[in-house]
């Protein structure tokens, strides 16, 4: 099962002893400043987490696997997530 924003908040106010609306509006102005550095075109970077980044792709030849047609996949911008050291270590129980 994944967390949703709604654990995360839940968390936030019972491990922080904050009120619910203080605790939700913590969560959404971290997330609201994560979302615009990276829409700034900024990296995120978080000791003992990970970095957040974002990479250009060029435009590539695609195919519809449905009806084989051809087709060219527009250039775009993407987030990608490397974790860190610490935290890769944690995952691996290392």
């Amino acid at each position: 099962m994944a967390i949703t924003k709604e654990h995360i908040i839940n968390r936030v106010y019972t491990e922080l002893g904050l009120r619910k609306s203080q605790a939700r509006e913590v969560v959404e102005q971290l997330l609201e400043v994560i979302k615009s550095t990276l829409e700034s075109g900024e990296d995120i970077l978080i000791s003992g987490f990970g970095k957040f980044a974002i990479r250009d792709k060029k435009p590539r030849r695609g195919r519809n696997p449905q009806t084989r047609e051809d087709l060219e996949l527009r250039a775009r911008r993407v987030v990608v997530f490397k974790t860190s050291g610490v935290l890769r270590k944690r995952i691996n129980g290392s």
